[in-house]
C-alpha cells in the first residue's frame, strides 16, 4: 500500500575476511524507506554502497541484522527463495548494462519474464511495450553492440521493469555515460516514477550532484547510512 515502508533495515552488519585481514564494511545500518520514494545513496569508492545494494537485493546475506522488503524478511532466505523473490519483486540496473551479446534487445528484455514462466509470445509483447516506453521501439531487433551506451542502459532499464517490480535497484547507472546521456537516464527514472508512483528506486552513486535528483538522499560513510538534505 502507498505510504508503507518498502525497505526496513535493522542493525545490518556485513564484513569480509581476506587472509588475516577482517574488514567491517557495514557496522549496524538501520534505515527505512517509504514506498514510492526515489532514494539516492552516495559515498566514496569503497564505502560499501554496492555491498548494501546487494544485501537489499537479496544477492548477499548479512552477517547479522534484518532486511525487510515490502514486509518480507529476506535476510534469512536460502538461494532458491532469494532468486524467486528477486525475479518477481526487484529489478536491477547495473553500470555495465549486462545485456547478453548474442540476444537482440527484445530478447534481452523478455528474458526475466520467461524465467518466471511467462509464455514466450506474452513475454515478447511485454518487452516490446517496455522498449517503446524507454524510446527503443526502433532498435528492439538490434544486438547490444549495435546500440550506444545510453541506448543499452535504457534497454537494461526496460529489462529490469518487465516483471513490474515494486523496487528498482540501480548501481551507478550513469557511471559509463557522458553527462548529457546520463541526464537522460535520470530523466527516464523521473518519468517512470511519475507513471507509477508506487514504484520505489534506490540508486547508488559517488556523485553528490547526481544524488540531488532523488527525493531522498542518504550518505554511506564509516559503515553507517545517514539521511541528509537533498
Amino acid at each position: 500500500m502507498a505510504g508503507e515502508n518498502i525497505i526496513d533495515l535493522t542493525a545490518v552488519r556485513r564484513s569480509y575476511r581476506s587472509g588475516n585481514t577482517h574488514l567491517e564494511v557495514l557496522r549496524g545500518v538501520t534505515y527505512s524507506l517509504r514506498r514510492g520514494q526515489w532514494c539516492c545513496i552516495y559515498g566514496a569508492s569503497g564505502s560499501g554502497k554496492t555491498t548494501l545494494l546487494n544485501l537489499i537485493g537479496a544477492l548477499e546475506r548479512p552477517d547479522s541484522g534484518t532486511i525487510r522488503i515490502g514486509g518480507v524478511d529476506v535476510s534469512s532466505f536460502g538461494r532458491r527463495a532469494a532468486a524467486r523473490f528477486r525475479a518477481e519483486r526487484i529489478g536491477f540496473v547495473f553500470q555495465a548494462y549486462h545485456l547478453l551479446p548474442e540476444l537482440t534487445v527484445l530478447e534481452n528484455v523478455a528474458l526475466p519474464a520467461r524465467l518466471i514462466g511467462v509464455p514466450a509470445r506474452t513475454a515478447r509483447l511485454r518487452a516490446a511495450e517496455w522498449l517503446e516506453k524507454v524510446g527503443l521501439e526502433e532498435r528492439m531487433h538490434h544486438r547490444p553492440n549495435e546500440l550506444s551506451g545510453g541506448e543499452q542502459q535504457r534497454g537494461a532499464i526496460a529489462r529490469a521493469l518487465i516483471n513490474q517490480p515494486e523496487l528498482l535497484l540501480a548501481d551507478e547507472p550513469t557511471g559509463n555515460l557522458d553527462a548529457a546521456t546520463g541526464t537522460g537516464v535520470l530523466d527516464l527514472f523521473e518519468s517512470l516514477r511519475a507513471a507509477d508512483p508506487g514504484r520505489s528506486i534506490i540508486m547508488i552513486t559517488h556523485n553528490r550532484d547526481i544524488a540531488g535528483r532523488a527525493t531522498v538522499v542518504a550518505e554511506l560513510s564509516d559503515g553507517l547510512l545517514r539521511e541528509c538534505e537533498s
